[in-house]
């Protein structure tokens, strides 16, 4: 069977139901392009789609982006070779110094990250230029990743296909995006911490060579599919460094020169021990 005629059988829906049912039984799936081999990236976008109109259609906001996949340590770590970016809804969002239960998720993995909150409405494929000039706010955000697939086999397609692997975010305080911190940006190092130990640490330099220029890969990557970047719309850039494991049981903060501090404490995990289910 060739690739089209595999592509051709795939069931757009039927995919993004099998990734909504994967989160909700706690059950990870076989990795989609090891069944649909045609897969394409289009395809993959269409299936992540689906499932966030789905949310939006039973009340969820669209508050953002992330970009995912932007250093060489999370590229190496998952096997890839490009970005790839997914939406945040204000279910996704966790209080900055609140607590959550890694065991309402999979296989769960934290990263520390640079984000902006843009200011104006822009238009589909911005330069660089405007891009900047409508950035109004820069925070650290610690996003949480999960995978729907089954012990994060997973390829480019597949993580596109299940939002960018997005689960949770913390969200810091903005602050105001003065020339001197978007220029400080690169060599601001942004470090994860547990229970007041170092468990990962990455400069701005690592997303790209500037957390901007993601931002701006992902302007265009939004303009090629017709949407665009709206005034409120907050972005996590990417990671700094290699993601770590989600653990119960800690406190976790992360920190980074100019900005406001993020704190997080992981709760025990009851749902995952009923089920049996453990990650290292």
């Amino acid at each position: 069977m060739n690739n089209e005629v595999i592509s051709e059988a795939l069931d757009i829906d039927a995919a993004a139901q099998e990734l909504r049912r994967a989160e909700a039984a706690l059950v990870g799936v076989r990795p989609l392009t090891e069944r649909f081999p045609g897969l394409t990236l289009a395809e993959a976008y269409a299936i992540q789609r689906a499932n966030i109109d789905r949310r939006l259609a039973q009340g969820e906001r669209l508050t953002g982006r992330k970009i995912g996949l932007t250093s060489l340590a999370m590229q190496r770590q998952l096997g890839v070779d490009q970005p790839d970016f997914g939406a945040i809804t204000d279910a996704m969002e966790v209080a900055n110094g609140g607590e959550f239960d890694p065991g309402r998720l999979l296989k769960p993995r934290l990263e520390v990250e640079f984000a902006f909150e843009l200011g104006a409405d822009l238009p589909s494929s911005p330069t660089y230029d405007e891009l900047v000039a409508a950035v109004s706010g820069v925070a650290l955000g610690i996003e949480i990743i999960d995978s729907r697939v089954a012990d994060w086999r997973i390829t480019l397609l597949d993580t596109v296909a299940d939002n960018a692997s997005m689960a949770r975010v913390v969200w810091g305080e903005f602050v105001p995006a003065t020339p001197e911190l978007l220029d400080a940006l690169p060599a601001a190092v942004a470090t994860l911490l547990r229970d007041g130990e170092i468990v990962s640490s990455g400069p701005g330099s690592a997303v790209l060579g500037h957390p901007l220029t993601s931002l701006h890969w992902l302007g265009e990557a939004l303009g090629a599919q017709g949407d665009r970047f709206l005034a409120g719309d907050r972005v996590l850039a990417g990671a700094v460094a290699a993601a770590t494991d989600f653990v119960p049981g800690a406190r976790w903060t992360a920190e980074a020169d100019g900005l406001p501090g993020i704190s997080l404490t992981s709760t025990s995990s009851t749902e995952r021990e009923k089920k049996g289910g453990t990650h290292s």
